[in-house]
């Protein structure tokens, strides 16, 4: 079920990255994984320029080769939170369902 949520980010990540970098915003992935008892699910982006992944770059902000500064935009945290949210929701369901 894990793989629905992990949908769900690359959808909401890929809409919310700015669209001048169109490469970054179709470079979303997740992946789900299963070591022992726990159950881990990551969202990935596997667009990057000179050695530096663009997302990042986009997140936080990064400096310029003419020594100049582009401020960073928070665009990940506002939307993956409410998948977070939703993935809460659903494991404290299935706890306490009985």
């Amino acid at each position: 079920s894990l793989s629905r949520y992990g949908a769900m980010g690359v959808s909401a990540l890929s809409a919310a990255t700015p669209r001048d970098e169109g490469v970054a915003a179709g470079a979303w992935s997740y992946q789900v994984k299963h070591t022992g008892v726990y159950w881990e699910i990551g969202w990935y982006n596997t667009d990057v320029e000179n050695g530096f992944p663009v997302a990042i770059m986009l997140q936080y902000g990064h400096g310029t080769g003419t020594g100049g500064y582009v401020a960073g935009q928070d665009y990940i945290n506002p939307v993956i939170k409410p998948i977070f949210d939703q993935i809460a929701d659903a494991v404290w369901r299935e706890v306490t369902r009985g």
